[in-house]
């Protein structure tokens, strides 16, 4: 509906006429005695009000009555108003601009001032409205482009899951370690990572990097599947060659990453060459292959290297038996299976508990 009509609220009969006078030519008029009945007027009229003259001073309601009735009511901010009144006080004037009114006409009228003034809040107005509705259209458009993003990126973190879902079955397959060892693996990593977050922000962690760390922790020992059975199953003490063969899984591992593994998401990619390569490394620089040593170890691989450790520990292998989870704690809080860093270790003793629940969740079965 076209916004063609004002609205006049003005008891004086005579200044009512001169307003109706000055604009009868271009709109449609309303006049309303007292606020009671201009509020009527405005409920039953409201499509097609284009602007609101509102006379301070009537009898029944008042203009500032009529302003207060109006605030919780959401209209103020769709029509403009414009407040008709012969007080010049800047208190008055104030009171006006902080309930929402657009301007003022001064008693006694001139008529061309009064013109422009109706002109200038139509204009401002109706430009206010269209500018806002472009807004709502473009906010509307980036919202669906994002709910489009949204739904690509889920669909490539669910390729992505499926990929990584696949090879780490492959590795349980080929080594024969544990039917849940990759499941306590990615769960331990989310849960050693969250409280490294939470206590350590210089590591610029974050739940979406987590994700992303634990997704690629399930390709940890993904090397393995180049790794003989005869030397993954060995039920017996390695010789010092099969144990270099076995170390060799990490730069295996990330060899096969780099020229085989297609992951759709970069960060996931990163992470798990980074983890394939780096988790048998050391804080103080004893581990392979590299000899990485400190925070020269990513904080991704020392996550994975310790929950690595406390799996193997409290897991049954087929050269030992599984140690019980205080053992297998104190072993790696202690440093007897290798140096991890200060920081991590006091992320690990936060998370003891939760890794315990975690174990029996995902027990292995016999």
């Amino acid at each position: 509906m076209k916004r063609d009509t004002i609205l006049i609220f003005e008891d004086n009969p005579i200044d009512r006429e001169i307003l109706v006078e000055l604009f009868q030519q271009e709109y449609k008029i309303l006049e309303a005695a007292n606020g009671k009945e201009g509020i009527m007027l405005l409920s039953k009229h409201f499509a097609s009000i284009a602007v609101v003259l509102l006379d301070n001073i009537m009898p029944v309601m008042a203009g500032f009555e009529v302003l207060e009735w109006l605030k919780d009511k959401n209209i103020l901010n769709k029509i403009p108003f414009i407040m008709v009144t012969g007080d010049n006080s800047p208190k008055m004037e104030k009171k006006g601009y902080e309930y929402g009114i657009v301007s003022y006409i001064k008693k006694p009228y001139q008529p061309e001032v009064v013109r422009q003034v109706v002109s200038n809040a139509v204009g401002w107005f109706r430009y206010k409205m269209q500018l806002e509705a472009m807004v709502r259209k473009q906010n509307q458009s980036i919202q669906k482009q994002n709910d489009v993003l949204k739904q690509q990126t889920e669909k490539l973190s669910q390729v992505n899951e499926v990929i990584i879902d696949s090879l780490s079955n492959i590795v349980e397959f080929r080594n024969l370690e544990s039917k849940q060892h990759i499941k306590r693996i990615r769960e331990y990593s989310l849960c050693l990572g969250n409280s490294v977050m939470k206590l350590y922000p210089e590591y610029e962690l974050t739940v979406d990097k987590l994700e992303k760390i634990g997704w690629a922790s399930s390709l940890h020992d993904i090397g393995k599947i180049a790794i003989p059975d005869s030397i993954i199953l060995k039920p017996g003490k390695l010789t010092e060659d099969e144990f270099e063969l076995i170390k060799s899984h990490t730069t295996k591992g990330a060899e096969i990453i780099r020229q085989r593994v297609r992951l759709i998401d970069k960060e996931v990619y990163d992470y798990a060459y980074d983890i394939a390569r780096h988790h048998h490394e050391k804080y103080d620089g004893k581990g392979y292959p590299d000899g990485l040593q400190g925070d020269g170890i990513s904080i991704a691989a020392q996550i994975v290297s310790l929950v690595d450790v406390y799996d193997a520990l409290t897991s049954k292998r087929v050269y030992k038996t599984a140690y019980d989870q205080n053992r297998a704690y104190q072993m790696i809080v202690n440093g007897h299976s290798g140096a991890f860093s200060p920081k991590l270790l006091k992320a690990f003793t936060e998370v003891r508990e939760e890794f315990e629940k975690l174990l029996a969740l995902y027990h292995d079965e016999d």
